[in-house]
């Protein structure tokens, strides 16, 4: 696969991102943890393809959303953000609680072609997300941010302080905002008609389907890591299949195919 130069991405390219939330239909955003799977995914037809922190954190044996993994994150995007495909990275709470160490790395990850950031509040004190996604919108103007609260991850889903942080988030410069873990198309609902810039919600097995959530408005939906430990199962799966004796089942790239996703 042929290098590209290592550049800030195209005008156009972050108009086109930008344009992915306000289309017909919803952006379905897959998440990657290295360069082969960005790649193949693609090689699918997906126009844009994020990151996925707890991959990323797990391929490199580090702990995911304790900021121990700014370098890798840097590294990959290095690699991917000058692809023909546009990239989005998940960079946890900005890797840093000073807004301003937040605005470098968002300039490090513009500088290499990423057209969009992910940044959580983990919970803690929305002034403080809300300071970090002003400093980044000041930074990098046309980085396109996805500000995400955890208050139905890691809380226990008030509505109060769901809608509280989001309007702390919007009114900072948020492009869009992420409520994962929400699952009740009620709420969904009542959120999409709150929000003043495109919702994203977490897409989640035995939940809403992609048609639901478009119905009920939602612009946004992240696979976050469920592609990643669908692959690790997988290759679980597929060990259980050989020690017993069988075949295994399943589309298996074969060796060539990954070896030309991350030729140089």
């Amino acid at each position: 696969m042929t290098a590209h130069p290592k550049q800030p991405p195209s005008a156009g390219a972050l108009s086109a991102f930008a344009g992915l939330h306000h289309a017909e239909e919803p952006l379905l955003l897959p998440n990657a943890w290295d360069c082969a799977s960005a790649r193949a995914l693609a090689g699918q037809g997906f126009r844009a393809v994020a990151t996925t922190s707890l991959g990323v954190a797990a391929a490199a044996g580090l702990p995911d959303a304790e900021a121990a993994t700014r370098e890798e994150t840097l590294r990959l995007a290095f690699t991917l953000g000058s692809e023909p495909f546009l990239l989005s990275v998940d960079a946890e709470g900005g890797f840093s609680e000073d807004p301003d160490e937040v605005a470098e790395f968002a300039r490090e990850l513009y500088a290499v072609g990423v057209v969009g950031i992910n940044l959580e509040d983990g919970l803690g004190p929305a002034d403080r997300h809300a300071a970090k996604i002003a400093a980044v919108k000041e930074a990098v103007p046309g980085l396109f941010v996805n500000a995400r609260t955890d208050t139905h991850w890691l809380g226990d889903g008030d509505a109060t302080d769901t809608l509280a942080r989001l309007d702390a988030y919007q009114q900072a410069g948020a492009d869009a905002v992420f409520v994962p873990g929400l699952t009740d198309l009620r709420q969904i609902t009542t959120l999409v008609r709150h929000a003043q810039v495109p919702l994203n919600v977490l897409y989640a097995p035995g939940g809403p389907s992609v048609p639901d959530l478009a119905d009920v408005g939602v612009r946004r939906i992240s696979l976050g890591s469920l592609l990643y430990r669908r692959a690790l199962g997988a290759a679980l799966e597929a060990v259980a299949e050989i020690r017993a004796g069988r075949t295994p089942v399943g589309p298996t790239p074969s060796y060539r195919e990954v070896a030309r996703q991350v030729a140089p």
